[in-house]
C-alpha cells in the first residue's frame, strides 16, 4: 500500500456524495483544488451490492476514501425502521471499508455519529466514553451499526497497518438536508414547519417533546472542512469528535428558527412525544489541539440553510 501524502491530483472517492455530508465534502474538496474526485450515484453503483463496490474500487484504485454514505433519519425514523437502519448501515460500511483495503487504499475516513456514545454519559462527551454505558434506545440500531464501522476501521488498522480514521460529528444541518417531516432531524423539521406555518398564517407551531433536551448543532460545511483538514494533516489518532463545543436547548433552537423564518405565532410543546437523550455535547478538544475549530455560528447557519431551503423548494415534501 502506498504511504504517499495526498496531493491535488490524488484520486479521492466520496461514497455518498449526493447526501448532505458527502455533498459538503465534495464542495470543500473542489474548492480546495482537488481535481480527481471519484463520484458515483446509487444508479451507477449500489453500495449495498458487495460485488459492485469491489469492482468499482478494484478498477479505480483511489488514494483516499470518505465513507459518507449512510441511511439516516430523526428519532421517529430511527425508532420505526430499526431493521433497515442497522442492516443498511452495516452493509454499506463493511462493503466500502473491506473493498477499499483490498484495492490498496491505505487512507480512509469513516463518518459516524455522536449517537454512538452512551445515553447518560458525562458531559461534554470524550472519545474515551465509547462503550461505557447503555445507548439511547430510540436510535440504538443505527448507533450499533456506526460503532461496528468504527471498530472495523480499528481492526484493519491493527491487523494491516492502515490509517483508517473515524470522525463522530454532532447534530448536522445545512444544504441538502432532509426536510421530510416523517423522518428528518429536529432542525430541518422545525425549519420546514415554521416556513409552512408562516405561509398558511398559522397562530402556533407544535414542537415534539418538552423543549428541555440540550443539543449541539454543527453546520455541514464546517464538518466538511474538518474532514478535509484531517485528511490533509494525515492524522494518526483513530477517533475524533467534530462539533462546536457549545449547545442549546430545543426550546432555544425553536425560538431562533421562529425568528429567522419570521413566523409570528406561538410555540407549543407536545410532551407526549419523546425527547431522546437529555444532553449530547461533544468534547472537541482533541481536534482543537490539532488546530481546527468550527467557524459558522448557529444563527448564521440556520439563516443560510433557510435561504437554501427557500431557493431549492421543499426537498422531501
Amino acid at each position: 500500500m502506498s504511504s504517499a501524502g495526498i496531493t491535488k491530483d490524488s484520486k479521492i472517492f466520496v461514497a455518498g456524495h449526493r447526501g448532505m455530508v458527502g455533498s459538503a465534502i465534495t464542495r470543500r474538496l473542489q474548492a480546495g483544488g482537488y481535481r480527481n474526485l471519484l463520484l458515483c450515484s446509487r444508479r451507477e453503483v449500489d453500495l449495498l451490492d458487495q460485488g459492485a463496490v469491489r469492482d468499482l474500487l478494484q478498477a479505480e484504485r483511489p488514494d483516499y476514501v470518505f465513507v459518507a454514505a449512510a441511511k439516516v433519519g430523526g428519532i421517529q425514523a430511527n425508532n420505526i425502521y430499526r431493521a433497515d437502519f442497522i442492516y443498511q448501515n452495516l452493509v454499506i460500511e463493511t462493503n466500502v471499508i473491506h473493498a477499499a483495503y483490498h484495492a490498496g487504499v491505505r487512507d480512509l475516513m469513516f463518518l459516524g455519529s455522536s449517537c454512538i456514545y452512551p445515553r447518560d454519559c458525562a458531559q461534554p462527551i470524550k472519545e474515551a466514553y465509547l462503550l461505557t454505558g447503555p445507548l439511547e434506545p430510540t436510535n440504538e440500531p443505527y448507533a450499533i451499526a456506526k460503532i461496528a464501522g468504527l471498530k472495523l476501521c480499528e481492526a484493519f488498522n491493527h491487523q494491516y497497518g492502515t490509517r483508517y480514521v473515524s470522525v463522530m460529528p454532532t447534530n448536522l444541518y445545512g444544504p441538502n438536508d432532509n426536510f421530510d417531516l416523517q423522518d428528518s432531524h429536529v432542525l430541518p423539521a422545525l425549519l420546514r414547519k415554521a416556513h409552512e406555518g408562516k405561509q398558511r398564517g398559522e397562530h402556533s407551531l407544535t414542537v415534539w417533546g418538552s423543549g428541555k433536551p440540550m443539543r449541539e448543532f454543527l453546520h455541514v460545511d464546517d464538518m466538511a472542512d474538518a474532514c478535509v483538514f484531517l485528511m490533509e494533516n494525515e492524522v494518526d489518532e483513530r477517533l475524533f469528535n467534530v462539533g462546536t463545543g457549545t449547545d442549546v436547548s430545543i426550546r432555544e433552537l425553536a425560538q431562533t428558527i421562529k425568528e429567522v423564518v419570521g413566523f409570528s405565532g406561538s410555540l407549543e410543546w407536545d410532551a407526549a412525544k419523546p425527547d431522546g437523550t437529555p444532553r449530547k455535547l461533544l468534547d472537541v478538544s482533541r481536534l482543537a489541539a490539532r488546530g481546527w475549530r468550527a467557524n459558522i455560528a448557529l444563527r448564521d447557519g440556520i439563516r443560510s440553510t433557510y435561504d437554501w431551503y427557500v431557493r431549492n423548494g421543499a426537498r422531501g415534501a
